[in-house]
């Protein structure tokens, strides 16, 4: 005898389908039906599981102090991915508002969404090697949690890759259409344009934006790339691109830096300072022979 079991006196198939469907509703269980002369014996069987769609592309979001942006950020995303299976996957660094709480929060309530608690270890180019390690989609994309890279961008980010064959394709405020009126101030519109020009000619790669913290990548040229990779620092597009062993087909395109609505930047000194030491360590190795 099964777990629920019910028999029901039936005149007709008539009654009979219904009350399947009636049980069916109430249960949330696959309902059999077996016939005797003149009764109907109904049993209820395996629970029916909503399999969830493997996703086709993973968002990797590196946090810290986002609590207030985690919401509309996926809300967003969701908006703007409506034909993608796609997954989010947080990687927060321990942070001090309970960020992580508001991404379980989101996770209770979709499976799409995903949160890694890192305690002990800082840094975004190695929240996002870790995060996108976590992963199985075939393709990853990294945008900050702050809401300032436009997640419209995702699917002709996406769609270069898949239809057009890029390795790598970089959501770039200087590129024709693209704008980076969302930086704050003169001294941040110094850093990233200046930034990107001493970037390109030290270690000449033909981007118009380097520094760009928005990028979608084939998971498996990550893969390779990733026990080559320093993780250190804010500059993780870079540390893709010379830490590969293939050449990468990259791709630009436009897209618009938002203001900033909640928290505070996480440029500081500190990560300027980090990121000339990588351009030094790319360059000395460059020069003898590690870099194509």
């Amino acid at each position: 005898m099964t777990k629920h079991m019910s028999i029901l006196t039936c005149s007709n198939q008539k009654t009979a389908t219904s009350f399947r469907l009636i049980s069916k509703k109430l249960f949330g269980k696959r309902v059999e039906m077996f016939h005797s002369k003149n009764s109907l014996l109904l049993t209820d069987t395996t629970p029916v599981y909503t399999k969830r769609e493997s996703p086709q592309l993973s968002i990797i979001v590196p946090c810290y102090n986002e609590a207030e942006n985690i919401k509309i950020l996926v809300s967003a995303i969701d908006k703007a991915l409506s034909s993608v299976a796609w997954e989010i996957i947080f990687v927060d660094d321990n942070s001090p508002d309970n960020t992580i709480d508001v991404i379980r929060e989101c996770a209770a309530r979709d499976p799409r969404i995903r949160g890694i608690r890192r305690v002990g270890r800082k840094g975004l180019s190695s929240a996002v090697i870790e995060g996108v390690l976590s992963s199985s989609a075939p393709f990853a994309a990294v945008m900050d949690g702050d809401l300032q890279h436009d997640e419209c961008c995702l699917v002709p980010m996406l769609r270069e890759i898949t239809e057009h064959g890029y390795d790598l394709v970089v959501a770039s405020r200087y590129v024709v259409g693209g704008d980076d009126n969302g930086l704050d101030g003169i001294w941040r519109h110094f850093l990233s344009k200046g930034g990107s020009s001493f970037t390109r000619r030290l270690l000449s790669i033909q981007l118009q934006d380097p520094m760009s913290g928005f990028f979608m990548f084939k998971r498996v040229l990550f893969e390779k790339a990733a026990t080559q990779m320093s993780g250190a620092g804010f500059k993780i597009l870079l540390d893709l691109i010379c830490s590969s062993s293939l050449p990468l087909k990259i791709k630009e395109v436009p897209t618009t830096f938002k203001p900033r609505r909640y928290g505070e930047s996480k440029l500081d000194f500190g990560v300027i300072l980090n990121l000339l030491k990588f351009i030094a360590r790319m360059k000395v190795k460059k020069v003898l022979g590690g870099i194509s």
